[in-house]
């Protein structure tokens, strides 16, 4: 009995112990914001080859395990030692897998940088041209509306200056100075040079160990916490990977495909009616569409604009082609790509694209949905093993109507 006490003792002031020490670190934390910022910071930049090669085995992981498991069914009959057949699979999979990230990056630099490149400076030769053909189709247009055309003529002389403003002096000059940097000065660079090296170096040993470090921290995790914890840690990190794995690369191979789709009939387009800018307009509706619902509007407005520039009729033309292609993206594509990867409703992926977009850009947008996926299902799962504990539903629908809940005969009162 005394035993069982001074033990409790024990836990409790181990506990507030803890507690202690936890708002000590929480306090010292907000008053030298600043230098732990600072710290993060440095430490951040020391490890970016570990993080450069993380992301890369990441994103690489599906080619990498598709190719082992295909690579070990060809040699299960030719080669009889396993040992050996997982040494030459590991190899196999891991040249695929740097093969398949060199091309993509080789296809970035010499293909499609110089076109997009090509492509501002040809908007920026013909851009008085097509204002100015644009503003005739609008003064036409307006003819049987003086009034109107009064308002909007003055409105739009306004608006091009302030964007032949801005293309000449902001968007070509660092245009120039993007591709200058990618082609010869970024490469240069002896500390990026070396993460990317060193990146590279990193995605290849985790590829071929990722099965140990898995085996080690699930060691880790059983020697910590009790089995039932255990269990549900693990568990949830299963649920964190299948979310990330499952909606980054699936709407990345998804936004791929699109893109290629867009260049495809834009290229047809081009042939038939002489549609502008197919490779830049392509590259831009791709890589606006990995971001989940806001996407396709951020890169069909911006695309149509300049489509709009050269030909009203062919920006009305681009505009129903990109709704279509974004009816087939959403309703055919898309599910068949990603499934239901988060399970998480329209409301909250909404909120989460606004949040993560205001707080990290173009980046928190992309892992805004798989972020609070996560973090939804977590607190949907305290939320359903409290009302287990207290005995009550969990059907949200049992909740809508309900005025109270009898504490004796758990009874829903509406």
């Amino acid at each position: 009995m005394k035993e069982t006490k001074l033990r409790n003792f024990l836990c409790w002031g181990l506990t507030a112990l803890g507690v202690v020490i936890c708002s000590i670190a929480f306090a010292f934390f907000l008053s030298h914001f600043q230098i732990v910022k600072e710290q993060a910071a440095e430490i951040t930049g020391i490890l970016m080859p570990i993080i450069y090669g993380g992301v890369l085995a990441y994103l690489m992981l599906p080619i990498y395990n598709r190719s082992k498991t295909w690579i070990l069914k060809s040699l299960s009959k030719k080669v009889k030692s396993e040992k050996r057949q997982m040494a030459i699979a590991k190899t196999g999979a891991t040249a695929i897998s740097l093969f398949v990230l060199v091309v993509i990056v080789a296809g970035l630099f010499w293909m499609v940088i110089p076109q997009i490149y090509s492509s501002i400076l040809g908007l920026q030769a013909s851009f008085e041209e097509n204002m100015n053909n644009l503003a005739l189709w609008l003064t036409k247009l307006l003819s049987d509306n003086p009034q109107l055309e009064q308002t909007v003529i003055p409105i739009y002389d306004q608006l091009s200056v302030q964007l032949e403003n801005w293309l000449t002096t902001y968007l070509v000059p660092n245009a120039s100075k993007l591709i200058s940097g990618l082609s010869s000065g970024l490469l240069s660079v002896v500390n990026v040079l070396k993460n990317l090296l060193i990146g590279l170096i990193v995605m290849v040993y985790l590829l071929n160990i990722k099965e140990t470090l898995t085996g080690q921290g699930k060691k880790i995790i059983y020697s910590i916490l009790n089995l039932k914890n255990a269990n549900r840690l693990i568990g949830q990190i299963r649920f964190v990977h299948k979310v990330f794995g499952g909606f980054i690369t699936g709407k990345l191979l998804d936004s791929l495909i699109i893109g290629i789709l867009c260049f495809i009939v834009m290229s047809v387009m081009d042939a038939v009616i002489g549609m502008p800018y197919v490779l830049l307009i392509s590259v831009i509706v791709g890589v606006t569409n990995v971001i989940p619902f806001f996407g396709p509007f951020i890169g069909a407005i911006p695309s149509g604009f300049l489509i709009l520039l050269v030909s009203p009729i062919k920006c009305l033309y681009f505009l129903i082609f990109i709704f279509i292609l974004q009816q087939f993206d959403g309703n055919i594509l898309g599910p068949k790509i990603l499934g239901d990867s988060t399970g998480l409703p329209s409301f909250w992926v909404l909120f989460s694209i606004l949040l993560f977009g205001g707080l990290y850009g173009f980046v928190g947008m992309i892992i805004a949905v798989p972020v609070f996926a996560v973090v939804y299902s977590g607190v949907s799962s305290l939320v359903n093993r409290s009302l287990e504990k207290k005995e009550l539903s969990l059907n949200t629908d049992d909740y809508v109507e309900l005025t109270e809940i009898d504490e004796e005969r758990k009874t829903y009162k509406r």
